[in-house]
Order: structure tokens, then C-alpha cells, then sequence
């Protein structure tokens, strides 16, 4: 019983390692091949509107959605220490340090990278990609860099967003439950907010849509077994690109705040 436990152990380790360093390679060569034309900028600009732009209302929805039930947690805490009026310096510190940035990523992933998986799976099965590469057309510049591009550019526009809105929700919560007026809600919330918070948090994002943008294509440019294997791509790369940002980001906030304390 012990023999089958660390042996069963010891395969699922040795996975993680090949399916990571299988990661890793196809990243590199991704940016390996960013380092000649063409590079499709248009396409970049297309993907970008796909993936992000139409990611923007379920991201609203969400961060909207979280600001009410953070302000509403918060204030039940603050009131024992005679500091609901805080409520807006906690809501704004909690999303734009943390929670908008990790929101914004899970959301595009749970969308784009699932939409990702699905469309280069489905170009893979149906030998769409291999059409590419007779038509002398790169398909890792033209598939793959220009997805990962496009999350990366998009994602901490998403986040800005997801601040904004997860603020707004705080501030309805506010208004209503506390009877605070929105300016002086918008005061506490910009009293002791400063880039030095605002930037660390969306700059990790830009990690974020890389994470995205190369798990999902990774699963879809390697896609086997036919529609089968498109629904389990797409499934895989939503839950891995999730797991790389949620394990990602305890790394990235323990360096920023190492650099900005």
C-alpha cells in the first residue's frame, strides 16, 4: 500500500516536471519567433478585441458583484474597532493590491483561455495549422504570439477596469448602508492611495496574460483524438492557466512587496 502511494506520488511529481518543461519550451519558442517579421500586429489588435474587450462585462459583473460583499464583510469588522467610515481605504486597497489584478486574470482565463484551447484545438484536428505551414505561414507567430501578445496587452486594461468597478460597488454599499456621501467616499479612498500601490498590481498582470495566453495555446497547438480531445484541451488549459496565476501570484506579491515596500 505504502509502494503504490509513493509510487503514485512520485508519477504525478514526474508529470508536473514534463508537462512544465514541455511549457517552457514551447514558450521559448514562441519568443524565439518574435524576434523576426512579420508580426501580424493586426491580428494582435484583433485578438485583443476578442479576448478582452468582449471579456470586459463578465469581469464588470464579477468585480461589481465582489465589491458589494467585500464593503458589506468589511463594515461588519471595522464597526468593532469604531471604523466603518474605513470601508473605502479597505475596499480600494484590497482590489487594487490583490483581488482586481487575481479577478481580472481568472476571468479572461475562464473565457479567453478556454476560447484559446477550443479554437487551436479545433485548427489542429481539422489540419488547419499544418495548412498554415504549407502556405509558408508560421504558425507559432501567427496562432500562438500574437494570442499571448493580445492577453498580455489586454489583461491590465481588464484590471484597471476591474479596480475602477469593484471601488464603485464598495462605494454603493457606502452610501446606502453607512449613509456616507460619494465625495467623501472618494476622499478616503484616494487619502493614502499612491501608484506605489496601484502599479505592482497591475503590472503582474501582464505575467498573468502570459500564463493565459500560453497555456491555452499550448493545449490547443497539441491537440489529439479529435473532438474529444478539443473539449479536454479546453478544459486543461482553463484549469491549469487558473492554478499558474492563483500559485504565480503568492511569488509576485512577495517580490513587490520586497521592491515596494
Amino acid at each position: 500500500m505504502q509502494d503504490t502511494f509513493f509510487y503514485r506520488a512520485g508519477h504525478r511529481v514526474m508529470a508536473f516536471i514534463d508537462y512544465m518543461g514541455n511549457l517552457t519550451l514551447f514558450f521559448l519558442e514562441a519568443c524565439r519567433s518574435l524576434t523576426h517579421p512579420p508580426w501580424f500586429i493586426r491580428e494582435v489588435i484583433a485578438q485583443m478585441y476578442h479576448l478582452g474587450v468582449k471579456s470586459f462585462p463578465l469581469v464588470a459583473v464579477a468585480s461589481f458583484a465582489v465589491g458589494l460583499v467585500l464593503a458589506m464583510q468589511g463594515i461588519q469588522v471595522l464597526k468593532l474597532f469604531g471604523a466603518a467610515n474605513y470601508i473605502a481605504t479597505s475596499v480600494a486597497f484590497t482590489f487594487v493590491r490583490g483581488l482586481g489584478p487575481l479577478l481580472a486574470g481568472i476571468m479572461l482565463a475562464s473565457r479567453g483561455g478556454s476560447g484559446i484551447g477550443a479554437e487551436l484545438g479545433s485548427m489542429r484536428v481539422t489540419n488547419q495549422i499544418d495548412a498554415l505551414t504549407v502556405s509558408a505561414v508560421n504558425p507559432m507567430k501567427y496562432l500562438v504570439v500574437t494570442r499571448i501578445l493580445a492577453c498580455m496587452l489586454i489583461l491590465p486594461l481588464l484590471t484597471v477596469g476591474a479596480n475602477i468597478i469593484g471601488i464603485l460597488g464598495g462605494m454603493l454599499i457606502g452610501v446606502f448602508q453607512l449613509g456616507m456621501t460619494p465625495t467623501y467616499y472618494y476622499t478616503l479612498t484616494i487619502k493614502y492611495l499612491t501608484l506605489r500601490d496601484v502599479l505592482p498590481g497591475v503590472g503582474k498582470t501582464a505575467v498573468f496574460g502570459m500564463i493565459i495566453g500560453a497555456v491555452g495555446s499550448f493545449h490547443g497547438f497539441n491537440t489529439e483524438h479529435g473532438t474529444f480531445g478539443v473539449g479536454q484541451a479546453t478544459k486543461t488549459a482553463v484549469v491549469a492557466a487558473i492554478l499558474l496565476i492563483l500559485v504565480s501570484d503568492v511569488f509576485l506579491t512577495k517580490l513587490t512587496l520586497l521592491l515596494w515596500p
